[in-house]
This record gives structure tokens, C-alpha cells and sequence, in this order.
């Protein structure tokens, strides 16, 4: 259905471009044009998600500018609520940070705070991008190889495909981490903001206190989650001793040269410190925007003897991303 298909990429705050424009245009020259509009108001800038936790100001307003723009085209009667629901956004102030609400085949949906600028802060991590949305992709239509298990996610950002894939795929124990500070009180905010506590949190405060989403009721376990500051520069004994997982994962964090060898360092490290000497499954996520990049952390891992595998892409698209990215998942095996 249309409506639900500019509900998807609305929510999300997808780039206008994004949005099925010519399929409504010639749906908008039918008698029924003006009650297809109502609807898509209804699933886009009137949504529950939407009034509770909306996109940035300048995006609502843009898009609700190309929605009356295409029904002017028609002859159709005016409808007034386009132009009060404008009327009303062109009141509000803009801010820096926005939200970004992704549906989940269970029905529900990850809720985030992100930055509106790509760098914020001195860092990239306050934003969503697109291997974080392709590997809960995958995650989500492979939930049995995180069923019951403890996940370690690197470099987690704002927190996507970490909270993800503790709504759809039962993991027993999520520890997100990252460095930048900034980055952890936002990803700490988002894990509230979706309805979850940490593990040395009460449940019943960060309900009281944050206004994120019920957990009651949800389709899903509550797994421990725990957020971790970590760098791998510098990461000690006892944080590698606290770090044992069953599965690593990480979304684009080989986008540097630099950061490689420290990377695979890191995942050295993890591996001899089990405890139960069992290597973890290991996922790495990216998007090849330098192929140079990708073959380095290709080659630097065939000179330390990391075994590697390309995973083949998820079948079905839940999130939406560019579609001129070229995202890959490897398995290594360390």
C-alpha cells in the first residue's frame, strides 16, 4: 500500500528523493486523491510515533511543502489539514537533534535521538548509517544465531542495530560500547528511550524517568544490557575478562586505514581471553566507500591468519538505505 510505504521511509526520515513521488501523482488525478492524501497525513506527519517523537522541523516541513505541491497539481478539492498540519510545524523551533523512528516486522519500532549533522560533537557516532541498518537487516532474518546468547557490539554509536536486535532476536546479554563520550550519553539516552534499563539500573526507575517506551506488553525478552566504554588503544585485562561474548558484531568501523590494525588487534585480544577458550562468532559490517580500505583490512587479515568470509546479503530489505551504498557483512574467524 502506498501509504504504508511513505510511512516507512517517513518515520525513518529518509531523504525526499526516497519517496514513491510518481506512483502518488498519478494516484492524486483519482476521485479519491484527496482521501489518499488524509491517509498518508495520517500514517506520516499525524502518526502517534511521529507526534510523540519527531523528525527534524526542516524535514517535516520540506515534506509536507512536496505534499501540497503534488495535490495542487490535481483538481482535487483542497484538503485542510495539509495546510494546518504545516501551519503548525512552521510555529516550531529548530533543534539540533531529531528522531528516527524504525518499524520492526514485530510491529514495534526502534525509537532514536540523532544528531542532525553527520560530524556533531567532534564525531560521526551521533548518527545512524547505513551498514548499521544492513547488518540488523541481516541480524533479523538470521535472529536464530543470536537466540540465547551474549552479544558484543563495537563501536555502537547512537545504538540501532544493538536495541534492533534485542527486539527481534532474544539475545540473552547485549553489551554495547563505544569511546566518545558524547556518544555514550546518547546511546545511554536511546537504551532508555526504547523502554530497556541496564543491567545496574531498576527497571522501575528508568520507567518513571524516562519517556521512552513501555516495556509491557512488548513481543520480546528482556535481555541484561550493559554499555561499556572502550578503547581499543588501551583496553586492559579486566575489561577483555568483562567483555566475553558469544558473538561480535560491529557496522562500519573500517572506514580508516588507521583504525585497522587496532581493530584486529582488539578482536585478537577478545579471543584469548575466554575463558572457555571457544573463539566468538564474529560480524563485521561496512559500507566500501574506498575499495582500497576494504582490501587493506582484507589483506591485514590474512597476514595474522584471521580466516574471513563474505556473507551473503539479507533477502528482504526491512530498513531503507541508499541503494547506491555497497554494504558487505564479513564473518571472520579468529
Amino acid at each position: 500500500e502506498l501509504g504504508l510505504r511513505f510511512q516507512r521511509r517517513f518515520l525513518a526520515a529518509r531523504q525526499l528523493r526516497a519517496f514513491p513521488w510518481p506512483e502518488l501523482e498519478q494516484k492524486l488525478k483519482s476521485a479519491s486523491g484527496s482521501s489518499l492524501l488524509a491517509d498518508i497525513l495520517r500514517k506520516t506527519v499525524l502518526h502517534p510515533l511521529c507526534v510523540k517523537y519527531p523528525p527534524s522541523v526542516k524535514y517535516r516541513r520540506h515534506f509536507l511543502t512536496e505534499l501540497i505541491k503534488k495535490h495542487e497539481s490535481t483538481t482535487a478539492e483542497p484538503l485542510d489539514e495539509l495546510y494546518d498540519a504545516l501551519a503548525d510545524i512552521l510555529n516550531e523551533e529548530e533543534s539540533a537533534r531529531c528522531y528516527k523512528n524504525y518499524l520492526l516486522p514485530t510491529g514495534e519500532s526502534v525509537t532514536l535521538s540523532e544528531s542532525e549533522a553527520i560530524i556533531s560533537q567532534g564525531t560521526t557516532g551521533l548518527v545512524t548509517w547505513d551498514a548499521a541498518l544492513h547488518l540488523a537487516d541481516w541480524a533479523i532474518e538470521n535472529s536464530t544465531v543470536f537466540s540465547n546468547r551474549t552479544v558484543l557490539e563495537l563501536g555502537s554509536g547512537i545504538g540501532f542495530t544493538g536495541l534492533a536486535i534485542c527486539k527481534t532476536c532474544n539475545p540473552k546479554a547485549y553489551i554495547f560500547s563505544d569511546y566518545h563520550h558524547c556518544v555514550l550519553k546518547q546511546l545511554t539516552e536511546n537504551i532508555h528511550l526504547n523502554g530497556f534499563a541496564l543491567e545496574c539500573e531498576t527497571p522501575n526507575r528508568i520507567q518513571t524517568e524516562s519517556q521512552g517506551q513501555k516495556a509491557e506488553g512488548m513481543n520480546y525478552r528482556q535481555p541484561k544490557l550493559m554499555v561499556a566504554e572502550l578503547d581499543w588503544g588501551s583496553v586492559t585485562q579486566k575489561q577483555l575478562l568483562d567483555l566475553q561474548s558469544d558473538i561480535i558484531v560491529a557496522a562500519d568501523v573500517v572506514y580508516d586505514p588507521e583504525i585497522t590494525l587496532t581493530l584486529i588487534d582488539m578482536l585478537q585480544k577478545l579471543s584469548t581471553f575466554r575463558a572457555d577458550g571457544k573463539p566468538p562468532e564474529v560480524y563485521i559490517a561496512f559500507t566500501i566507500r574506498n575499495p582500497d580500505t576494504y582490501h587493506l583490512f582484507q589483506a591485514e587479515l590474512d597476514k595474522v591468519g584471521i580466516g574471513w568470509q563474505i556473507i551473503p546479503a539479507p533477502s528482504n530489505s526491512i530498513f531503507l538505505y541508499d541503494s547506491q551504498s555497497t554494504v558487505t557483512i564479513l564473518q571472520l574467524f579468529i
